[in-house]
């Protein structure tokens, strides 16, 4: 009887040696998952930040642009003179697609009067 006595009661230590084990380890896995909870909170107000200044930024140069487009501060220069070319460059592109829309509708017509 002494054995099985002796078997119980290093059970129970053994048993709440693991309880103990397992509420220090819970303990530290909930803390652990609070600061990386954080940290993604963080991180997630950063990128809209950055987002915000993309888009402000944008914004900034767009206004500059059209306030400052003929007369810019030399160091914008190059910048202004570089956007200017690229809207003709668009411009052109919408022409030649106007062009090829009138084209195709005249050569549409050409079919059905044959």
């Amino acid at each position: 009887m002494a054995n099985y006595e002796n078997f119980k009661k290093k059970a129970k230590e053994t048993f709440e040696t693991i309880a103990d084990v397992s509420v220090e380890t819970y303990k530290v896995a909930e803390e652990r998952a609070k600061i990386l909870a954080k940290k993604t909170k963080l991180r997630a107000g950063i990128v809209n930040e950055k987002a915000t200044i993309r888009r402000l930024s944008v914004e900034l140069g767009t206004g500059y642009y059209k306030l400052f487009k003929d007369s810019p501060a030399p160091e914008f220069e190059q910048l202004c003179i570089e956007i200017t070319t690229a809207h003709e460059r668009i411009a052109d592109k919408e022409k030649q697609i106007a062009e090829l829309k009138n084209n195709s509708a005249k050569d549409n017509d050409k079919d059905k009067d044959d």
